[in-house]
């Protein structure tokens, strides 16, 4: 033990790198001066310890000299703790790299690529470092991009187009003179829509070539270069013709034999075949002829393709009046004139027509001409013929689709609009279409039960029953959700109603889907031209107006328009009129009903009630100028208006001293919906510094229904900031129980409708409790409205709900009425009478 330990009290008389090197034997430092690279061993300070051979040559300096110096002096730019944290860093010995410059002795800067490990001698760890001289690879690598961009700088400056294509034929790039050949932009060629699907190829006879045999793909799948190839194109979408000679040459990585791209070089060649048998074969295959006429001999020439496409004998002369012959009688007046004008005036046309060819097939052509001037006058007409029968039927086919819905199959709502306009004939003013719109009876809610597939299944079978009871009287069109449009071109009133009798018979059985039977009624609204309505926008609201007539008097029905409607859109009318007008001429205003607390009869918080009294028609109730003001879009103006200035009233009641936990503002669903409703609600906060939880909304199951995704988004934007959200008239409708579970809301109310027979109604009590029930499941607070009698308070106090409002506490008042509010007189006394 005592030998063992004697080195180490000796170490510190004899220097590292002295060391080292003893404890090497000689065929490893042999090895170690034999390594090609330099090769340094280093202390945690840097020191270089040990260097080999081709580490003094390479830095110039003898060994001695290298064991004098450090690292920092053949780099000072390196940071001076550099090999202390290496060595932190790498104290486990794996190898790293990284990449330097170092220093020759007369200061000649060069790189190095450093392989390094940690290792311990003595217990003091060491870094061995292998750097290797990459100056000849930098230079190499420096050449190769200055020879990649002389590479680049060459293919601009070529005459000859030059396209890069992968294999699967995309384009990854083009010379400025395969764009000017191919008049696209680099952008377009690389687009994988502008492929050759828009172009027409033939090869040198005539025949039609195959995208998959253009010289790039064959060069692709054989795996060898293709020669100079002659094709003909026909450019559709630039409706021109050229002729290019196109080389294909794959190219290989190292060691592969399939190429992974292919360089195609391009010549335009169009000029030397213009005038051969090929151009015309290209023009053949693009469907255009050439003609040229000569005015005064009434003689004209016409290319080969052109015979074909008129199926005209090649051997017989034709003139002028050969030419009208193939035009249809219907459009031949129009072609005459052009070519008229075209003689006597100079002028150019360009027009479509149809034509009749030899075989007696009607086609569509686009006729293009221009006049040829000697010493100013006209001397000759030439142009071309182009057979476009394709691209009108596609036009067609485009157009049927866009005036027919998608989901029925039925015209669309366009298309029943065209045909109503054009059967309305002021020449006949006795004469006249009917029109019939039928609306599906709460479909909403079968449609929410099954979903939107099972809805669009329901609507299609709905589509189909509407065209057969129709049958060929008329045409049946879908508007859009559930309602659909008839239209009667004659027979009036009475093949109306019946009509209208046997839409509602087609609907006595149920639709069944998914093993299921459903029922869905109609309510049809009918209008007659022309005493219901001289104009499509009269006859559409009279059908409209007779439409929710027949909802109204019970639905699964149909409604006749007559005087009273008449009146009913007239007054709808003067009302919309000075809706527009009222929030400018500052016609509303606000009362305010208490809400309290069940227990103690003290305001908790108030609700904000829209009042309008009219210059023209005085004071109007809420339920009769509000659906007025929906149906228009106004009531968003208005409901912004009420939030407003509902916050600032609470504002000016709390410096009264006014303790009110909030006030409630009704939200329409129109209001709710709209893009920037979420902001005018901060804004109004914000205008009056309220938190919040100053506010609360109260929305319909309507705008929980009318858009379930947007809802959610905006409703927990609003909860986000504390709003409250409540639902109001809870129960009126049929679908928020099935929302309460993931929409973000506080508290519901209870209808007056509900409110009104209770106790004595067990019905009502019982839906009254379940509610309770349920929202206090959920932990959402419970407001009775319309509470008249102490019997009705006492029983959402004994079931559980937490506020009421009604006349009990209050009738609506005026914002200057509420300041000095009490409970009625005995309502206290009562409160601690039944908690007792």
């Amino acid at each position: 033990m005592l030998r063992r330990h004697r080195p180490r009290h000796r170490a510190p008389r004899v220097s590292p790198s002295i060391a080292l090197r003893t404890s090497l034997s000689p065929a490893l430092l042999s090895l170690f001066d034999a390594v090609p690279d330099a090769v340094t061993v280093l202390d945690r300070h840097g020191r270089i310890l040990e260097a080999n051979a081709a580490a003094c040559i390479s830095l110039g300096r003898e060994r001695d000299e290298l064991l004098g110096l450090t690292v920092y002096d053949l780099n000072p730019d390196i940071p001076r703790d550099r090999i202390e944290q290496v060595i932190r860093d790498h104290a486990d010995g794996a190898p790293f790299v990284h990449e330097t410059v170092n220093l020759r002795v007369d200061g000649t800067p060069f790189p190095v690529e450093v392989h390094s490990r940690v290792f311990v001698v003595d217990g003091e760890p060491r870094v061995i470092a292998v750097a290797r001289d990459t100056s000849q690879r930098v230079a190499a690598e420096a050449e190769l991009r200055a020879s990649e961009a002389r590479y680049r700088q060459l293919l601009q400056a070529m005459d000859q187009g030059v396209l890069v294509h992968d294999v699967d034929g995309n384009v990854l790039s083009a010379n400025p003179s395969a764009c000017r050949i191919l008049q696209r932009s680099e952008a377009q060629l690389r687009d994988p829509r502008t492929r050759p699907r828009n172009w027409d190829f033939i090869d040198e006879h005539g025949a039609a070539v195959d995208p998959a045999d253009l010289p790039a793909a064959r060069a692709a799948r054989e795996a060898r270069p293709i020669e100079a190839t002659t094709l003909g194109v026909f450019d559709r979408d630039g409706e021109r013709s050229l002729w290019i000679t196109v080389t294909a040459t794959p190219q290989f990585r190292d060691g592969e034999e399939t190429p992974f791209q292919v360089i195609t070089t391009l010549s335009d060649v169009t000029a030397l075949k213009r005038d051969s048998d090929l151009f015309q074969r290209v023009q053949l295959l693009a469907r255009i002829g050439g003609w040229d006429w000569e005015i005064t001999s009434r003689r004209m020439y016409w290319t080969a393709p052109l015979y074909r496409m008129l199926d005209h004998d090649p051997q017989a002369e034709v003139q002028i009046d050969t030419l009208l012959a193939h035009v249809r009688e219907q459009d031949r007046p129009q072609v005459e004139i052009a070519l008229r004008d075209a003689a006597a005036l100079g002028h150019s046309f360009d027009l479509e027509c149809r034509v009749i060819t030899g075989r007696g097939r009607h086609r569509w052509a686009r006729l293009i001409g221009q006049a040829l001037l000697r010493e100013g006058q006209v001397f000759r007409v030439n142009g071309t013929l182009q057979d476009i029968t394709r691209d009108k039927l596609l036009e067609e086919t485009l157009r049927q689709q866009a005036l027919t819905d998608p989901l029925t199959g039925l015209p669309n709502r366009d298309a029943i609009i065209e045909r109503i306009s054009s059967s309305l004939d002021p020449g006949q003013p006795a004469r006249g279409p009917t029109v019939l719109h039928v609306d599906l009876d709460r479909f909403k809610v079968v449609n929410d039960l099954l979903g939107h597939q099972g809805g669009d299944t329901l609507l299609r079978a709905a589509g189909e029953r509407l065209a057969r009871a129709v049958r060929e009287d008329g045409s049946v069109a879908r508007m859009g959700g559930d309602e659909f449009l008839v239209l009667l071109p004659e027979g009036g009133r009475p093949l109306a109603q019946k009509v209208a009798e046997r839409i509602t018979r087609a609907f006595d059985d149920a639709f069944d889907h998914a093993g299921e039977e459903f029922s869905i009624t109609t309510s049809v609204g009918i209008a007659c031209y022309p005493e219901d309505g001289t104009t499509l926008q009269q006859l559409l609201q009279s059908a409209d107006a007779a439409m929710f007539e027949a909802k109204r008097r019970g639905r699964n029905t149909w409604q006749a328009f007559n005087p009273a409607l008449a009146r009913q859109i007239s007054d709808k009318l003067l009302v919309e009129t000075q809706l527009r007008r009222a929030l400018e001429n500052r016609e509303f205003h606000l009362v305010y009903q208490p809400q309290v607390a069940l227990d103690s009869g003290s305001m908790h918080s108030v609700e904000a009630l829209l009042r309008w009294n009219n210059r023209v028609l005085g004071p109007m109730r809420p339920d009769i100028f509000i659906p007025y003001a929906e149906t228009t879009g106004d009531i968003v103006r208005i409901g912004a208006f009420v939030i407003r200035e509902a916050c600032r009233q609470l504002k000016q009641w709390r410096a009264q001293g006014l303790a009110l936990q909030r006030v409630a503002v009704n939200v329409s669903f129109r209001q709710f919906l709209s893009e920037d409703f979420d902001e005018q609600v901060l804004a109004a906060l914000a205008e009056h510094g309220l938190p919040g939880d100053s506010l609360e909304l109260e929305i319909t199951e309507r705008v929980l229904i009318d858009d379930a995704a947007d809802t959610l988004n905006t409703l927990r934007r609003l909860k986000a900031q504390g709003i409250v959200i409540s639902i109001d008239d809870f129960g009126e409708g049929y679908s928020a129980l099935n929302y309460l579970r993931r929409l973000p809301i506080d508290a519901i109310k209870i209808s007056h409708g509900f409110m009104r027979e209770i106790p004595a109604s067990e019905a009502d009590a019982v839906v009254c409790r379940s509610i309770i029930q349920i929202a206090r499941g959920l932990g959402l607070t419970v407001i009775g409205e319309g509470v008249e009698t102490h019997a009705q308070r006492l029983f959402l106090l004994e079931h559980g709900a937490d506020l009421a409002q009604g006349y009990l506490f209050s009738r609506p008042v005026a914002a200057d009425e509420l300041v000095g509010y009490a409970p009625p007189p005995g309502l206290a006394a009562r409160a601690t009478t039944q908690a007792a």
